[in-house]
């Protein structure tokens, strides 16, 4: 009898595991599917190579606002990645319980729910208005902040899942402190770090309101920091709120060029990781 409840039981939890994932995924399918629906068929060679057309004539791409995302996803990464990993580090192995490491993970958690277009304000009045102009260098500036919060927790919480018998032996062998967080800790809690850096990359790479404030867009070729550059998601927003069918077009397809960068760009991050991983574990 205690065998079938318990068989029972198995199953209905194994039945609501698969409907919860179902749940989760479904909205994902569903968006991409109707993206690809709207956007496939204005995809062509001039969408990735040509920049935008003047009002009234039809064709044109966005090639300079896949580069700008790039270039501004770049500048995010270098200044959010390292510097959420390092305060990761900080509240999980050396300053647990002081009132400095209860500050950082408060204001992490603040910063967490702040609105993006509050980041890209900020951002505006302290580096925009001092320079006297929008720039890419603000706008990569605003989207890392924004990265920190997310790369930082889950750092955190990854190198918190690490056995304490890690840390334990490395020093029992006489390894430094320092030199065992680097090199077993981090290595150990690395998937975890990595994921939560995709996250962070995947949240902020659709952000507009931030750029509108610091990026601005631009309609021509710029790679400069020191200049508006364009962006996908400002150049997406641009289109969807014209009056004109053919930018609506164009829209749908830069929503799905986007959106299929970041599935593209975090799988392989993921594929590679695991390899090394594998690696380092035969």
């Amino acid at each position: 009898m205690r065998s079938k409840v318990r068989a029972v039981t198995d199953g209905a939890v194994t039945a609501l595991a698969v409907l919860a994932t179902l749940l989760v995924v479904t909205p994902l399918v569903a968006i991409f599917v109707y993206l690809i629906y709207k956007g496939a068929s204005s995809l062509n060679l001039a969408f990735f190579t040509q920049i935008p057309k003047p009002v009234g004539e039809a064709g044109g791409g966005m090639a300079n606002a896949i580069v700008g995302s790039g270039v501004l996803l770049g500048i995010a990464s270098l200044i959010g990645v390292p510097v959420g990993i390092g305060g990761g580090i900080y509240l999980a192995e050396f300053g647990r319980g002081t009132k400095l490491a209860n500050a950082i993970r408060f204001t992490a958690d603040v910063l967490n729910g702040v609105p993006s277009i509050v980041m890209g304000i900020a951002a505006y009045s302290l580096i925009v208005l001092p320079q006297g102009h929008f720039s890419a260098f603000s706008g990569g500036v605003a989207l890392g902040i924004m990265m920190i919060p997310t790369v930082c927790r889950t750092s955190e919480e990854m190198l918190l899942m690490v056995p304490h018998a890690v840390r334990e032996a490395a020093l029992g062998l006489g390894v430094p402190n320092w030199r065992s967080v680097l090199s077993i800790t981090v290595k150990t809690a690395s998937p975890g770090i990595i994921t939560g850096c995709m996250l962070a990359f995947a949240r902020v790479a659709g952000e507009t309101a931030p750029l509108i404030f610091t990026a601005l867009g631009n309609a021509f070729w710029s790679t400069s920091l020191k200049e508006p550059i364009a962006a996908l998601p400002l150049q997406i927003y641009v289109y969807a709120i014209s009056p004109y069918d053919e930018w609506h077009r164009l829209a749908w397809a830069g929503a799905l060029v986007l959106i299929a960068l970041i599935v593209i760009a975090v799988s392989l991050v993921r594929y590679v990781t695991s390899r090394g991983v594998l690696k380092g574990a035969s």
